[in-house]
């Protein structure tokens, strides 16, 4: 018989493979990545991400480092959504939605009260008119007072206030109100914009509708604010607001009949209407800026802005029907009406505008990054007037028009 092994002095190890020697292991990953890094197809497949994330940091970093104070979620949003990404921020704000949805119940958690324009100080003129002007003065008008939709009125809900004045009559007044019984912690604000006394000049975004010969800076610059009284923003991006966006005779996207129509004329006053009955191209036309269909027709507010809510009206977020939104309409009187607000479905923004006397109105723009009214009080220098929220829990700063800005808007003058 041969030699015998007892099972103790095999050791624990017996038929093990040899341990690895120290830095072994770091050997046999280099000969790893040099085996895959000499395959042509792994060196074409890292080249070609290499580019792609290139890009990425470009376009990404191109998007937040714009002129204009939108915010980086704003930023990445719109470029998400001008990248074929639409679904996934829509997912996303669905996510924030359904994490923070507006509040039933409740109070507003600030006063209903917008102190009125300043009295000038002495040496100061009225803003945009000389100290001593010829014109004959404007009698002035005072809408009637809005009923409350959410029932009995908070002290001051529905009163009209004074923001803006020109020689001496209010030209711009605003009412603050809550927009229904059930969101009753949030105010909408409705202004009342005297044409008689003011002049609407439509502003081109630095993307949306883009740049072109428009004739019009993407801003307010210092020189062109002497008499400036006040600004709201604009519309949907022209390729999903169902109509075109015209300035000065340069066109992006379709001026499309049946389409909702803010038109801006060459002696300053605007209107709203349905493009190709109400209103339609003529000589006088300086801009038009079209989105989706209108709101109140006729004065009376249609059926159909209880359907199709998300796609006919907008990508809300999540799709929910209260959010920021934002509407321009006319009165019999010429009076331009616009109105907004961080709770509002498309119904409770077209019964606000039908009751403070629309005969013709429009959904605007919507969701928090986008919504903005803001009145300027002036000083002693008429270049420099001091911006104001009207709505003060709105996400964009009151100054946000006097740099350029990714949206259109409108600013509003004394004449």
């Amino acid at each position: 018989m041969g030699p015998s092994t007892k099972p103790e002095e095999a050791g624990p190890d017996a038929g093990a493979e040899p341990a690895e020697p120290p830095g072994r292991s770091g050997g046999r990953l280099r000969r790893l990545v040099r085996n895959l890094l000499a395959r042509r197809s792994v060196r074409a497949v890292l080249a070609l991400l290499a580019v792609l994330f290139g890009w990425l940091a470009w376009s990404v970093g191109g998007a937040l480092a714009a002129p204009g104070n939108d915010s980086v979620a704003a930023r990445l949003a719109e470029w998400g959504r001008d990248h074929h990404l639409g679904q996934v921020v829509t997912m996303l704000e669905a996510a924030q939605y359904k994490m923070n949805p507006p509040k039933v119940g409740g109070t507003p958690d600030f006063a209903i009260g917008v102190p009125a324009a300043p009295v000038p100080q002495p040496g100061a003129a009225q803003p945009g008119t000389p100290k001593t002007d010829p014109r004959p003065a404007v009698a002035a008008f005072t809408p009637p007072p809005l009923t409350s939709p959410a029932g009995t009125p908070l002290p001051g809900e529905g009163t009209w206030k004074v923001l803006g004045s020109v020689r001496g009559t209010p030209a711009i007044q605003t009412a603050l109100l809550r927009p229904d019984a059930e969101h009753t912690s949030y105010l909408a604000g409705v202004v009342s914009m005297d044409s008689r006394l003011l002049r609407f000049q439509l502003h081109p975004g630095t993307d949306d509708p883009g740049p072109d010969n428009w004739g019009v800076p993407p801003s307010i610059p210092p020189e062109a604010r002497t008499g400036l009284l006040a600004s709201f923003n604009g519309g949907f991006k022209v390729r999903e607001a169902g109509g075109g966006f015209y300035l000065n005779g340069v066109t992006h996207g379709t001026l499309s009949p049946g389409a909702a129509s803010l038109v801006f004329y060459k002696d300053g006053h605007a209107t709203v209407g349905v493009w190709g009955s109400g209103v339609t191209m003529t000589p006088e036309v300086a801009g038009v800026r079209q989105n989706l269909r209108v709101i109140v027709d006729h004065a009376a507010v249609p059926d159909g802005v209880d359907s199709n809510i998300e796609n006919g009206w907008g990508l809300t977020l999540g799709g929910k029907y209260f959010v920021w939104r934002s509407g321009i309409g006319v009165a019999a009187d010429g009076r331009l009406i616009f109105a907004y607000g961080p709770a509002l479905s498309v119904r409770t923004l077209a019964d606000l505008l039908q009751q403070a006397g629309c005969v013709e109105a429009m959904q605007l723009d919507i969701n928090p990054a986008w919504m903005s009214f803001n009145y300027y009080q002036a000083g002693t220098d008429p270049l420099s007037p001091t911006p104001v929220k009207l709505l003060p829990d709105q996400e964009r700063p009151a100054d946000r028009y006097f740099e350029p800005t990714s949206r259109d808007f409108t600013a509003v003058y004394a004449r």
